[in-house]
C-alpha cells in the first residue's frame, strides 16, 4: 500500500477508533450514547461535496472547506461546554484535531 492511501486508512480508523476510546474513558457508564454522539461530528465532512474534486488526497481540509475553518471550529468548542451539546462538541473538535493531525502529516 503506497504511503498516501496507508496514512488515509489509518486517518480513517482514527476518526472511528477516537471517539470510541474518548467515550469509555470519560463517560463509561453512557459511553455508547456518548460515542455515537461524537461520531456524528463526522458529519461536518458534508462541506467536502462542495469541493472540485469531492475527495483530494493531498489538501488539506482546515481552512478549505467551511465547516473546517476557524469560526466553525470555535463554535464547535463553544458546543462542548454546555452539558446539552457536549458530546457532539467533543466529537466535532476530536474531528478537527484529527484533521489538523492529518494536515501536519502531509
Amino acid at each position: 500500500m503506497p504511503e498516501l492511501e496507508l496514512r488515509a486508512v489509518v486517518h480513517l480508523l482514527l476518526h472511528a477508533t477516537v471517539p470510541l476510546a474518548v467515550a469509555r474513558l470519560f463517560w463509561p457508564a453512557r459511553w455508547k450514547r456518548a460515542a455515537l454522539w461524537m461520531l456524528a461530528g463526522w458529519a461536518i465532512d458534508i462541506d467536502h461535496l462542495l469541493a472540485d474534486p469531492v475527495y483530494a488526497p493531498g489538501r488539506c481540509s482546515i481552512g478549505f472547506h467551511p465547516l473546517h475553518t476557524w469560526p466553525a471550529i470555535l463554535a464547535y468548542g463553544a458546543l462542548a461546554i454546555p452539558q446539552r451539546t457536549r458530546w457532539f462538541g467533543t466529537g466535532l473538535l476530536i474531528h478537527i484535531a484529527l484533521d489538523a493531525i492529518d494536515c501536519l502529516m502531509m
